[in-house]
């Protein structure tokens, strides 16, 4: 019924008596069909019938685009325990109070996905990117300046992070629109993004803060990200054509049970997943008793195997076994080694447990949104349905950190409840997603998707 009464409309419209164009009317449209030339510059060349072209400079392009806005995004995101550890005892707050930073930092990525997301399917695309890239220079410019935690958490939590959830979602479904069969490698290439950022700013922390001091590195990190910003706005280009008059929520979606369990699924499983960034190099100094350049060196080795961990399962679920799959497979070992850092109370423990932890989690982290596309038939509805995900699942983000903070100054300092806390939603969260999975194709394994 709506479609008819859409088209309808159309011919009532086709059907009314032209107006004649004056000048200014004429210069109005002439400026905004240029603008719309950049936004979707392939509007009217049949692309949206066209299957994606998988490969080829523009689309390699966008992923490139996609990877430098991914520093920006979660890279800075997984350097938060430098913040953490530093907020903790610069101004003598407590953890559950400082990780309030972080984690609105993810809500507001996550949250804002509904909206951004549809952006893309829109039309809006490179609006939205140049809004959220300037939020983001805004909030990292500001932290600067900051002498109180309130002025931290207006910069870098609440600034930042509607910078970054304007510009997050949407990118991550553009990519998704050149690719087909490569389509999670490609991802995971962007989604590395928030590996080589893992590296780049603790470095920088760990060589200039004790040199220039914490504003000064902010500073400089904040020209790394300027950088990061100017070369994105200058790569994006969409692919398909604009979706005006789609919703911002498409509310069948929940009516599909794979889809439903797979949201419900995926909020247990990213609940936990975000808090190792913040505090395992908390861990390092309180439980292993490190200093703090040792500290920030774990969190360097978190991040960095972060970057294979993020490749290696998008080529396992290219080749073999689908996305989702692989989706499930990671969940539910990251739920047996959140348990396992229960018995971990070396050093070299914490080395081993950082290099196969970090790899498992950064390929849930990696995998979850490419997971989406298994359960999308329509790539022009990718942007949508990927936001409704992460704007559901940013609640479970946005308390996760918190929840470790409070259980850790609860107990003492001890990362027993965290781990109890964590392993506990991660397999709940993976056992919904095996029904999710089995809703979508049924018990066979074999079958990939």
């Amino acid at each position: 019924m709506e479609i008819d009464a859409v088209s309808n409309e159309s011919v009532l419209v086709t059907e009314r008596p032209k107006k004649s164009a004056g000048p200014l009317n004429e210069r109005h449209h002439a400026l905004r069909e240029s603008f719309r030339g950049r936004e979707c510059d392939d509007v009217g060349d049949g692309n949206d019938q066209k299957p994606p072209p998988d490969g080829g400079s523009r689309a390699w392009l966008q992923v490139l685009m996609g990877h430098l806005l991914n520093i920006n995004c979660w890279g800075y995101i997984n350097s938060y325990g430098i913040f953490q550890a530093y907020y903790q005892n610069t101004l003598n707050l407590p953890a559950s109070t400082v990780s309030w930073t972080g984690s609105v930092q993810i809500f507001f990525l996550m949250f804002i996905g509904a909206f951004s997301g549809r952006a893309l399917d829109a039309g809006f695309y490179h609006h939205t990117l140049v809004a959220g890239c300037f939020l983001q220079l805004l909030g990292v410019f500001s932290v600067s300046f900051a002498t109180r935690y309130w002025q931290i958490f207006l910069s870098q939590g609440i600034c930042q992070g509607l910078g970054t959830g304007l510009i997050f979602c949407p990118t991550i479904s553009l990519v998704s629109t050149y690719f087909q069969r490569r389509r999670m490698f490609a991802i995971s290439l962007v989604a590395c993004g928030g590996g080589t950022g893992g590296i780049i700013f603790p470095l920088l922390a760990q060589k200039l803060l004790p040199r220039l001091g914490f504003a000064w590195t902010i500073r400089i990190m904040g020209f790394v990200v300027l950088f990061n910003a100017v070369m994105v706005i200058t790569l994006a280009r969409t692919r398909l054509s604009p979706r005006p008059s789609g919703p911002f929520l498409e509310r069948g979606a929940f009516k599909e049970l794979p889809y439903l369990l797979f949201t419900i699924g995926t909020f247990f499983v990213l609940w936990p997943v975000y808090y190792a960034y913040g505090y395992i190099n908390v861990f390092a100094t309180s439980i292993i008793h490190t200093t703090s350049s040792t500290s920030l060196t774990i969190l360097l080795i978190f991040n960095a195997v972060g970057i294979p961990g993020r490749i290696i399962p998008a080529l396992l679920a290219d080749s073999l076994i689908g996305p989702l799959n692989t989706f499930v497979l990671l969940c539910i070992i990251c739920a047996f080694l959140i348990y396992v850092w229960l018995a971990v109370f070396s050093f070299s423990g914490l080395v081993a447990f950082a290099i196969i932890y970090g790899f498992m989690n950064a390929g849930v982290q990696g995998i979850f949104l490419g997971s989406v596309s298994s359960l999308t038939k329509d790539l022009k509805k990718m942007g949508t349905r990927v936001g409704m995900v992460l704007s559901v699942v940013s609640f479970a983000c946005f308390t996760g950190a918190p929840i470790a903070g409070a259980l850790i100054d609860r107990m003492g300092g001890e990362f027993v409840g965290v781990c109890i806390f964590g392993g506990t939603c991660m397999t709940v969260g993976s056992l919904i997603l095996v029904g999710a999975r089995a809703a979508e194709t049924g018990w066979n394994w074999k079958r990939k998707v």
